[in-house]
């Protein structure tokens, strides 16, 4: 949970650092604002993603399900920069699934906490795993840094991909070529 108070107390020391006057009319409230926003930003810092996937329907038959192209944004845990682009997950059931705005409220929660991106992969594919045990599952992130984009080398428009899979798309090399193909589909 954000402690608000330190928060503004670490802005204001920041804005300090930095040569700005905390007093002046476009800082004042700065520091109240910083803090607003990242317990927003940070809200899944709390939140579990069993809520979400917790309630699954029947289904018989156990084709691969995918949502693609789920928009998400999230804070490097490096350089406190957001990060942001698109989440692929496919699953193949056994037996259950769950509705698919579930897949993007777990993407949500994993992207709301300072995070890397190679672990929030990891974290939704485990999570569904878990929570819906089924055969199998692949969750591919591709995302711009701004840590790289904004500072460092200053790579505007250059993308990260990571990909994690579990089950039979871990097992079947097929399997993960389907995916690869349905997600580059338009």
């Amino acid at each position: 949970m954000v402690n608000k108070e330190k928060v503004e107390e670490a802005v204001r020391l920041l804005l300090e650092g930095i040569g700005e006057d905390c007093g002046r009319e476009g800082l004042k409230e700065t520091p109240s604002r910083v803090a607003r926003m990242y317990e927003e930003l940070l809200c899944g810092m709390e939140a579990s993603p069993k809520e979400h996937l917790s309630k699954t329907f029947t289904a018989e038959d156990n084709q691969i399900v995918l949502e693609k192209d789920i928009v998400f944004h999230s804070i490097c845990e490096h350089h406190l920069m957001p990060f942001f682009g698109k989440i692929h997950i496919a699953y193949i059931p056994d037996g259950k699934v769950v509705g698919i705005s579930k897949l993007a409220r777990t993407v949500e929660v994993f992207a709301a906490r300072l995070q890397i991106q190679e672990k929030l992969t990891a974290q939704i594919a485990d999570a569904i795993m878990e929570n819906l045990h089924p055969k199998g599952v692949i969750v591919m992130a591709q995302a711009e840094h701004m840590c790289m984009t904004m500072r460092g080398v200053k790579k505007q428009g250059s993308q990260t991909v990571t990909l994690v899979s579990r089950g039979s798309f871990e097992q079947e090399e097929s399997l993960r070529t389907l995916f690869l193909n349905l997600v580059s589909q338009k």
